[in-house]
């Protein structure tokens, strides 16, 4: 069910705190319009951890309406409440969303056993396919190649997961332990650097944030993956390797991401929710330094 490039939508915010639905539309449709396969919204780029449960609410109707069917939405719906995440999982599926993206329980991380059990009374009890959401970088703990295979047995609805581990190795094992068993089962990985050689280990694609910036390039890349055009492809993944360098320039990743969406010609705000920081002038000029580069 997911497959190909895949964007964390920003949710862009205005100086006063509150969401820019007026540009948060153009944004969502120029991803739309790039061809990109699907669109997260309230993943960890869009602040999901951030926002109340009216304001997600809100943005899920907007995202879903505006978006219109014209590729595939995924909401994140990550809590430390497990009932929360069944409230709007609900919601999302109410809205007309596609699927769900589901970070592991996060703060205390749950052993392997405590893990599939979390998942496995989600699937029972939502409608919309699930996207199990891997980042041990965030949550304390991981999502194991064993127990993803284990999820992926007991729970047909889950079709898939986004693994944030700067490993590659991995996202293999994953499809290494996966595929075999479930061969419908998605894998994505969440670094943008990573989709050639999860490609070359059986997955399915990426979901990451550059695709905000530079979505035309992702579709390139996979299209020309696609045809055995792959000097084409490497060409766009040898760009996409230069922007990494975006990730390091702010203290949390976000604000370098909407200054990024800004310099290539979004007049967005920069804003984020705490604990994001403002932006610098000196870390704005080295983000569009990167950018420069590229051209």
């Amino acid at each position: 069910m997911f497959k190909g490039v895949n964007s964390p939508v920003i949710t862009i915010l205005k100086d006063d705190g509150t969401i820019d639905y007026e540009n948060m539309e153009r944004h969502i449709n120029h991803l739309v319009e790039a061809g990109l396969n699907g669109l997260l919204f309230l993943g960890s780029l869009g602040e999901f951890y951030a926002f109340s449960d009216a304001e997600k609410r809100a943005l899920i109707d907007f995202a879903v309406k505006t978006v219109a069917g014209r590729t595939q939405v995924v909401i994140g719906v990550g809590h430390t409440e497990e009932e929360q995440v069944i409230r709007l999982a609900a919601h999302a599926a109410e809205a007309g969303a596609d699927a769900l993206n589901i970070v592991s329980p996060y703060y205390f991380g749950p052993p392997a056993a405590a893990a599939i059990d979390y998942f496995e009374r989600i699937a029972k009890r939502t409608t919309l396919p699930i996207m199990l959401y891997n980042f041990p970088d965030r949550t304390g703990s991981d999502l194991s190649p064993e127990i993803v295979r284990e999820i992926a047995l007991r729970c047909p609805t889950i079709t898939g997961i986004k693994d944030t581990v700067d490993n590659i190795s991995h996202t293999r094992r994953i499809c290494q332990a996966v595929k075999p068993v479930r061969q419908d089962f998605a894998v994505l990985s969440g670094f943008d650097e990573y989709y050639v050689v999860n490609r070359i280990s059986g997955g399915d694609g990426v979901l990451c944030g550059l695709t905000n910036v530079v979505p035309e390039l992702f579709v390139k890349m996979h299209t020309s993956y696609e045809r055995g055009d792959f000097a084409a492809a490497v060409c766009c993944a040898e760009k996409i390797a230069g922007l990494m360098r975006i990730y390091a320039v702010t203290p949390l990743f976000i604000t370098g991401m909407k200054a990024a969406v800004r310099a290539m010609g979004l007049p967005i705000s920069t804003d984020t929710r705490a604990p994001g920081t403002t932006l610098t002038e000196a870390e704005d000029r080295e983000i569009c330094a990167i950018l420069a580069d590229l051209d």
